[in-house]
């Protein structure tokens, strides 16, 4: 049987799409939809049920799956294992958020760089990048803010990240609790805003799991990464909305002052995603393993 059809079918498999698979192979729709017939052709059997949106394997394409994708993803392990052989060590592929990639990720990975493993990362902020990177084997393991759906990957819950509203304390003194508690985000919305984008995503994010409400201010400041909106937040550009992990140190030194300290904090669960049977290659199994041990004291 020929292994190109194969890698094809298990590809539409996984991705539950042929337009989809089609994208992660870098061919045409027709020339993926052609290949499946003929696969279907050579087995006498049908391997999926064409619907509205996507496709639904059959009994026989479960099977065949089941059977055939542990095998690709040993040649594919024996082939990158040729390449790393050359330089002597194993690569890991990991892409997530530049923030937090760098701040959790990276320094969780280093006792596996001191046994052999080399790493490259690639820091992207948008989630959708990052997944298609992912699908497309250009990553090995990656960081996303939200499980994704269908069987091409496998997600584990890594952590949950506490967002924390902030200001400059010169900010602050005008800002009593008692008034936020009762005017709450009317006062807030008098003040500039600091975000990573025009759409506020972390700032309405934090109101409506607080204030059950839309922000209805505009930021003045727009840095596309969170450490520069710290920065811009601490010399007292306006307020922001930070994860913990990131402003915990400035709070403690005082260069920024938590506005609010809701009963139930605005949180975000980060997520630890491989390609599906992945998990099968031991550097990544390892990596997969160190950063959900580390995650514990995060």
């Amino acid at each position: 049987m020929d292994l190109t059809l194969l890698r094809t079918f298990v590809t539409v498999h996984r991705a539950g799409s042929f337009t989809r698979a089609a994208a992660l192979l870098g061919l045409s729709q027709p020339a993926v939809t052609s290949q499946i017939r003929t696969l279907e052709r050579q087995l006498g059997r049908p391997l999926f049920l064409r619907q509205a949106r996507g496709v639904t394997p059959t009994t026989t394409g479960d099977e065949l799956a089941h059977r055939a994708a542990p095998h690709l993803d040993a040649l594919v392990e024996i082939a990158e294992t040729g390449l790393d052989e050359q330089s002597g060590v194993r690569t890991l592929h990991i892409a997530g958020p530049p923030e937090f990639t760098s701040a959790r990720v990276l320094p969780a990975l280093t006792p596996l760089v001191a046994q052999g493993l080399a790493v490259r990362a690639s820091l992207l902020g948008n989630a959708e990048d990052t997944l298609d990177g992912l699908a497309a084997g250009h990553h090995d393991l990656a960081v996303a803010t939200a499980r994704p759906r269908g069987g091409l990957f496998t997600a584990t819950p890594l952590c949950d990240e506490e967002h924390v509203l902030v200001a400059a304390p010169r900010w602050a003194a005008r800002l009593s609790p008692d008034v936020l508690l009762r005017k709450g985000a009317v006062v807030l919305e008098q003040l500039p805003v600091v975000e990573v984008h025009e759409s506020l995503p972390f700032v309405a994010r934090y109101w409506a799991a607080v204030f059950e409400t839309k922000p209805a201010a505009a930021a003045t400041v727009i840095a596309p990464d969170l450490r520069a909106v710290l920065e811009s937040a601490a010399s007292g550009a306006g307020l922001a909305v930070l994860p913990r992990y990131l402003c915990e140190d400035d709070l403690e030194r005082g260069r920024l002052v938590a506005l609010l300290d809701p009963p139930v904090p605005p949180l975000r669960t980060y997520f630890l995603v491989v390609r599906t049977g992945t998990l099968a290659l031991p550097h990544i199994a390892r990596a997969h393993d160190r950063l959900l041990r580390a995650a514990g004291d995060w």
